[in-house]
């Protein structure tokens, strides 16, 4: 264990509300429990569900820091009983069940990852939230295989640059709806087929268009509301959708014969409530599967913008505003 201080910084949410609620504050280094790791934190990224923690719409579980940040790169500083996966000095990169937004953040050690050669730390600190719920929602839960098609809305979200790549990887056809002509392009780029300008056209019309009447295989959506019934259009005879989010309400008075007609799997998961033990299978999924892809730069995480810790406020309002493309990060000493 290497000699550290009592007190560390941290981004805190003073009351639910606005970004301008995230106050920079002093707190207690976090004590570790069995099984766990202290990380001196390099990095921290920015994710929806930490807008909606501050709006007072998605509390932490139990057990949790109050603090948001639901990912982390940074260096092993301690361990806790038990914790035997990580030396003190390795650099890592970490899905956290909350208290990112801080110098130092504990999480459980099967939780962490080495950071991927050919990675920046700042750029690992963009990989475990996006990646880990990617990978279980569309390959675990909805299995996806080489030459089915794939819907993922939100292209240029975090969590679409990653489901673009990963399903491109692995032998997908890949379909994405965006906003502009530059997202459009944006997600081309990245490997995305086809790319729908949800603002100019149906994305449901196009898709059954571009493929015949036939429809896309699996569809991993966020935004919900009158998407519930427009997935079941697009989706294929016997295909999978996966709700990961309800950016736009819940849905009502939907037609549940088309469900039943094509035979649907409409699914859904969060990751954030779910055990330690199921973290740890998908983060060794992940480096078995996952890493050698990364490593080779066959996909990467997308770096739209950085900021300091201390300026969390405004990386909030940079993802409230949905211009950016791929991952928002916070740096700390970097």
């Amino acid at each position: 264990m290497q000699n550290l201080p009592d007190r560390m910084t941290a981004v805190a949410i003073s009351e639910p509300g606005g970004p301008e609620v995230l106050r920079v504050e002093e707190r207690s280094i976090p004590e570790l429990g069995q099984g766990e790791i202290l990380i001196k934190v390099a990095a921290a990224g920015v994710n929806r569900p930490d807008v909606l923690q501050r709006k007072g719409a998605y509390p932490p579980p139990k057990g949790a820091s109050d603090l948001p940040g639901l990912e982390v790169s940074g260096e092993v500083v301690a361990l806790g009983e038990g914790a035997g996966r990580h030396k003190v000095g390795d650099k890592v990169t970490a899905l956290a069940p909350g208290g990112g937004y801080a110098t130092y953040c504990k999480v459980p050690e099967g939780h962490a990852l080495p950071v991927p050669k050919g990675l920046s730390i700042v750029e690992a600190a963009a990989v475990p939230e996006t990646f880990f719920t990617v990978w279980t929602n569309v390959f675990d839960r909805c299995g996806l295989k080489s030459g089915e098609r794939f819907l993922v809305h939100g292209g240029t979200s975090g969590i679409g640059t990653t489901a673009i790549q990963l399903a491109k990887a692995f032998g997908a056809e890949v379909f994405t709806t965006v906003g502009s002509a530059e997202k459009a392009e944006a997600v081309q780029k990245l490997g995305a087929d086809h790319a729908i300008n949800y603002r100019e056209a149906e994305f449901e019309k196009v898709i059954l268009e571009i493929t015949g009447g036939e429809g896309v295989d699996v569809i991993l959506d966020m935004v919900g509301g009158d998407y519930v019934e427009r997935n079941w259009k697009a989706a294929a005879v016997e295909g999978r959708i996966c709700q990961i989010a309800t950016l736009n309400g819940i849905a009502e008075n939907v037609n549940f014969s088309r469900l039943m007609v094509k035979r649907l799997t409409h699914t859904g998961s969060t990751l954030r409530p779910r055990s330690d033990a199921f973290k740890t299978a998908i983060a060794e999924s992940l480096k078995e599967k996952v890493w050698p892809l990364l490593e080779s730069g066959k996909v990467a995480p997308v770096m739209d913008s950085t900021y300091p810790l201390a300026e969390a406020a405004e990386a909030h309002r940079r993802m409230e505003g949905s211009g950016h493309i791929g991952k928002i990060v916070l740096t700390v000493d970097v």
